[in-house]
């Protein structure tokens, strides 16, 4: 007899009988771990959920089963209150009671009130930085449309750069990383973060806004890559997610090929019309089907 044979049969049958013991104990779907265990976290900026600077935008964002919430940093009419003490608290306080998390801070304003020719933005911006380390957060939207648009602006892009070179080194040591969103490309955006020359300024891709803009929005997150891109906004205008312009299976695929993992915050999206919390609990199972 050929004891070899018996051995390689008795191998093979143990393995069939681990298989299915080895398969329930495997690791589950990235969909189902643990929120601090995911790829990929989902949230909504709180001015698109009907919450602007307002920690009630938890219990909405409970509701639409988000994982956290992209938070303003404040107004010019509340003087940007998130950078009190008093107000962080109530914001750790609501994200606690609802189950989630700061996810990351935003400044709207300078959308109205621009980083590049306003001098209240630059103490905004280097205070905003305390509060990301207050709350535990590693990532600012800094808004460059409307007054703010650096499309074609030399001038206020060069004095955009100036300024972030300024306070890049403080994020730094804070680790923190201020992104910028604009109009702009990729290369005009590589461009700002080269000159600035700190890895804690990135861009905040914008998939709806680079598509509106014509930009091939797939070889730009390809070109930007995983240590240029700090997150992500999943955007339509006027439409749920996956009705409108912006392939998101093309757009996880370039994901993907850069590794990019954290978050990615809901935008817009609301047909008109529609009420917002079933419009976000769509978007948001969706979003959740497309990164599992």
């Amino acid at each position: 007899m050929n004891t070899s044979l018996i051995t390689r049969r008795q191998m093979l049958h143990r393995s069939a009988l681990a298989a299915p013991a080895l398969a329930l104990s495997a690791p589950l779907a990235p969909l189902f771990a643990a929120a601090d265990q995911r790829r990929f976290k989902i949230g909504a900026c709180d001015w698109s959920i009907g919450k602007m600077a307002d920690p009630a935008a938890f219990a909405v964002a409970k509701q639409i089963g988000l994982d956290g919430v992209q938070v303003s940093l404040g107004t010019v009419a509340n003087d940007m209150h998130l950078r009190k003490a008093e107000v962080q608290q109530q914001f750790k306080d609501a994200a606690k009671q609802a189950g989630l998390v700061v996810a990351s801070l935003a400044i709207g304003e300078l959308n109205s009130i621009p980083y590049k020719s306003d001098p209240r933005t630059v103490e905004w911006v280097s205070d905003c930085i305390g509060v990301c380390q207050a709350l535990g957060v590693r990532v600012v939207l800094l808004a460059f449309f409307g007054n703010g648009d650096l499309k074609g602006d030399k001038a206020g892009t060069d004095e955009v750069v100036k300024r972030l070179k300024a306070v890049a080194p403080k994020a730094e040591k804070a680790g923190v990383v201020l992104g910028v969103e604009s109009w702009l490309s990729a290369a005009e955006h590589l461009d700002i973060l080269n000159r600035v020359g700190s890895k804690a300024v990135q861009v905040y891709y914008d998939v709806c806004n680079a598509t509106d803009r014509g930009y091939d929005i797939c070889q730009e997150i390809r070109q930007l890559g995983r240590k240029r891109i700090c997150e992500l906004h999943f955007k339509e205008n006027g439409t749920l997610l996956g009705k409108g312009k912006v392939d998101f299976a093309k757009v996880r695929a370039a994901l993907d090929d850069i590794g990019y993992r954290g978050w990615i915050q809901i935008e817009g999206a609301v047909p008109p019309g529609a009420p917002m919390l079933e419009s976000y609990q769509a978007n948001c199972k969706f979003v959740r089907s497309v990164l599992a």
